[in-house]
């Protein structure tokens, strides 16, 4: 959410960013806001009056009436009585006009960084980097789920049966290897200077509001029926809402926080072949990074959030690279973002497997996350990446590892993890 006044002062300049996000049905918006702010300040000043003249006339009753003059005192009663009616009904418009502005507020996209490529959607987003030499290998690479099951790895048809589509089992080694990965990517964050933290797995719609868009809530959440409770679709969520309504120590700046948890989300529209198995699901495991820090020093946290992942997937043999998204593929509170992709040797392409985004001051103004520094108070700026998320991750690890004779490698970086075993064997 974008500061009002910033709106204000510079509404062609907003319009001009939703342009840019080719989201032309907002432009309106824009007048409207300036309009119903305008109706709510008049309102306000209009109340205020209001409470001058109550109070005043409230003062007046006593001394009229201790001079016997009861028709002065009847006719101040009845203006504290018109008052209080005219009161009542300012202060409910200045509720709706605060409501109206609000929702609109919620949806006016956030200010893109200038560096952020113009594009309608993510057929036009940007590489900007490579690390490591995607390489195809000279046998054939089977799919995912079949690698999986010559270890005796997954079972999709049991989960169907339990929980439905889009659910799995992971087994054996392949749950082992699953497990080892997080716990890596545990350590491997805290190594880099970094909290460890396990967050609630289920947070409230104020929250809920306070760090997505409602594109993204309605595409993604979980709600748990009768209560004001939502499945969290990231860490990232109940992260940034641990820091709601609070005034933050500017000396105890930046907070670098790595989380683990699990995930939950509705993949709306998921579909085609690629998403089978274990790619597009409903529930997953996540290593996530979350930073609050100052405004001028999120660009720096930016690019050191893209670059752990980057470093992690490589100390595991997978090559990657990074995109930029566009305008038109970032969500409305993003400023920046950057996905991570890993290459797939059987698809021969690269895919996505994770997203670093830097929301400026978006989530911090919803939530009420504020700053105490010398100058005075300001709106912090947020910052989230994916460090890892298995099982999809486990795509690329298995591709990028495995052996003609069906036998996978681990990567020194992994084996303590894997009680020190360099290479799983097949069961078939």
């Amino acid at each position: 959410m974008i500061d009002i006044k910033f709106l204000k002062e510079n509404p062609e300049a907003v319009k001009e960013n939703i342009k840019k996000k080719f989201q032309d049905r907002k432009l309106p918006m824009v007048d409207e806001v300036i309009a119903l702010d305008a109706e709510r300040r008049a309102a306000e000043t209009r109340a205020n009056e209001l409470r001058s003249l109550k109070n005043k006339a409230s003062k007046e009753i006593g001394a009229f009436m201790a001079k016997g003059q009861r028709e002065e005192a009847e006719a101040a009663k009845q203006r504290v009585q018109d008052a209080t009616r005219d009161l009542a009904e300012l202060e409910k418009r200045e509720d709706e006009l605060a409501a109206a502005i609000r929702e609109r507020m919620l949806v006016i996209p956030n200010i893109i960084d200038p560096s952020v490529p113009v594009g309608r959607d993510d057929s036009e987003n940007v590489e900007r980097e490579r690390f490591g030499e995607p390489k195809v290998p000279d046998f054939e690479i089977p799919y995912h789920t079949e690698i999986m099951e010559r270890f005796d790895g997954i079972d999709l048809d049991a989960a169907h049966s339990v929980a439905g589509n889009g659910f799995y089992y992971l087994m054996g080694d392949v749950a082992r290897l699953h497990s080892s990965i997080l716990s890596y990517a545990r350590d491997f964050m805290i190594g880099r200077g970094f909290t460890y933290c396990v967050p609630p797995f289920m947070i409230r719609s104020d929250i809920v509001t306070g760090v997505m868009s409602f594109d993204e809530m309605s595409a993604m959440m979980y709600k748990i029926e009768g209560e004001d409770l939502y499945l969290i679709g990231t860490s990232e969520h109940s992260m940034i809402g641990k820091f709601i309504d609070t005034i933050l120590d500017e000396k105890k700046l930046p907070y670098a926080l790595t989380s683990y948890s699990p995930c939950f989300r509705k993949e709306k529209g998921a579909h085609g072949i690629e998403e089978r198995g274990v790619y597009r699901i409903h529930q997953f495991e996540k290593q996530e990074m979350i930073v609050v820090c100052r405004p001028e020093e999120s660009p720096v946290w930016f690019d050191r959030l893209w670059q752990n992942t980057v470093d992690f997937f490589r100390t595991l043999d997978i090559p990657v690279r990074t995109l930029e998204c566009c305008s038109g593929d970032l969500a409305d509170l993003k400023v920046k973002s950057l996905d991570v992709e890993a290459w797939s040797p059987r698809q021969k392409k690269y895919f996505e497997v994770g997203s670093c985004s830097n929301l400026g001051d978006a989530q911090a103004r919803r939530l009420k996350i504020r700053v105490a520094g010398e100058n005075g108070k300001y709106f912090a700026h947020t910052l989230n990446n994916t460090v890892v998320a298995p099982p999809r991750m486990l795509i690329a690890f298995l591709e990028n590892n495995l052996n003609a004779d069906g036998s996978v490698n681990i990567p020194a970086a992994l084996a303590p993890y894997m009680g020190g075993v360099r290479k799983i064997e097949p069961k078939r």
